[in-house]
């Protein structure tokens, strides 16, 4: 039996946007068929498992595109993810209390976790509010002295003999241009404070250990930004989607994580968690429930010697939560696996995070990566291919579970075993002597 759906029997829910069989019934039947063929070990085509997927995921080149029961334009509703692929956390916070009180005790993170506009626009408004504070202050020194009066104006200051507390200080402007002066120390050499006022001094050496403090603050802030990991892990790659083949006899759950910079990540590690929806004995229906999942990549374990693309791997063995599930068990459950890296980078010194998910969706069965790395003669040197990160190819992948196919490996293993040999060979010598006589 071919494995592919009549184009008249596949249809796209316009507000679920799974594919689903016109006749369920009929659907069910397709599926054990399938399935029976698969435990039996029988395959047509090398390509008919990706084929069937394909078919079943409705993706740019399935059936489901192309039925006419598609509404083109219709909504579709997105599955749910705790983690974008571009590795933020899908999370929303509410009731809290003291938020902001808590928030405003650690306002130098609070700052560097800013969106740019905010952090700038604190920078600017730092620097112009302090000075018009300090401009007001410096006034109102100038005005309680007597430096402001008309006789006391800098104009009138040598026909009256006056001594103001700071020269050529004639109004508010003038307290505002001496406010910068003083706080960035640029001493333009025009205004100066005098020893008349022994406010203006005490004021004048607060106002320059105040600008020291606030612009190494406010640069420090923006130096972490910066420099912070998280601006690191943009040129962190992980591959758009996960394959699910065999590999040495086994089911293997894989994905390509990469870098794109020159500059190596320092013991870097990967780690993978299923999120899924785990019922305990007790009734209680856990909806968050994570899972580590066993990962490593070759057999270097899950350290990696991260200097070019690598295929992360996980068996889907008797101590995997996927042991179970089969092709079609994959498009109907709900999961999400994370993905998480984590190094050191190589220029700065600092730790890097980088992450991305993957929903059941997103795993193509039947799948394996594309080589991206090749050995160039004329550079003398690997060359990595980067336009063929996400490329796959289809190759030929029971649709059954692990355990179905563990199974079926046993029950093969059993018709090899030495007895059963020599039972055959037995049958079949004294079946040719039968035939003689």
């Amino acid at each position: 039996m071919p494995l592919q759906v009549p184009l008249s029997d596949v249809q796209v829910d316009p507000v679920d946007g799974e594919t689903l069989a016109g006749d369920k019934d009929e659907t069910f039947t397709h599926m054990k068929e399938w399935k029976r063929q698969y435990m039996r070990g029988i395959s047509h085509t090398p390509s008919q498992a990706g084929v069937y997927y394909e078919a079943l995921k409705g993706s740019s080149h399935s059936l489901a595109k192309g039925s006419r029961n598609f509404r083109p334009g219709s909504m579709r509703r997105v599955r749910r993810r705790a983690v974008f692929k571009n590795g933020d956390c899908n999370v929303v916070q509410k009731h809290l209390q003291r938020r902001r009180v808590r928030f405003l005790q650690d306002m130098y993170t609070t700052m560097v976790d800013w969106q740019w506009r905010w952090t700038l626009l604190a920078f600017a408004l730092s620097f112009i509010l302090s000075w018009l504070f300090f401009a007001l202050i410096w006034w109102l020194i100038m005005y309680t002295h007597g430096d402001l009066e008309e006789l006391h104006l800098p104009h009138n200051q040598e026909d009256s003999g006056w001594a103001p507390c700071v020269s050529a200080i004639d109004g508010f402007t003038s307290c505002f241009l001496f406010s910068i002066e003083t706080q960035h120390t640029i001493g333009y050499g025009v205004r100066t404070t005098s020893p008349e006022c022994p406010e203006a001094i005490f004021m004048m050496c607060f106002q320059s250990i105040f600008g020291v403090m606030s612009s190494a603050f406010m640069a420090g802030i923006v130096f972490a930004k910066m420099t912070r990991a998280k601006q690191r892990a943009q040129t962190l790659l992980f591959s758009k989607h996960a394959v699910i083949c065999q590999r040495d006899g086994c089911l293997s759950l894989m994905f390509r994580v990469g870098d794109m910079r020159k500059s190596h990540i320092i013991g870097a590690g990967v780690r993978a968690q299923l999120i899924r929806t785990r019922s305990t004995k007790e009734g209680e229906v856990m909806t968050q429930h994570f899972t580590e999942l066993q990962i490593g990549t070759d057999e270097s374990g899950a350290d990696l010697f991260f200097i070019w693309p690598m295929v992360i791997e996980h068996r889907i063995d008797e101590s995997s939560p996927l042991y179970n599930l089969n092709a079609t068990d994959m498009l109907q459950d709900k999961f999400e696996i994370v993905v998480i890296l984590e190094g050191t980078v190589e220029s700065t010194g600092q730790s890097t995070q980088a992450r991305s998910s993957y929903i059941n969706t997103e795993i193509l069965w039947g799948h394996r990566f594309d080589p991206v790395v090749l050995y160039n003669k004329d550079l003398q040197a690997y060359e990595i291919d980067y336009a063929r990160f996400n490329e796959t190819t289809q190759v030929d992948t029971p649709l059954c579970s692990a355990r179905e196919l563990n199974e079926i490996y046993k029950i093969q293993e059993g018709f090899r075993t030495p007895e059963t040999t020599f039972n055959l060979r037995q049958v079949s010598s004294n079946n040719h002597s039968d035939q003689a006589s």
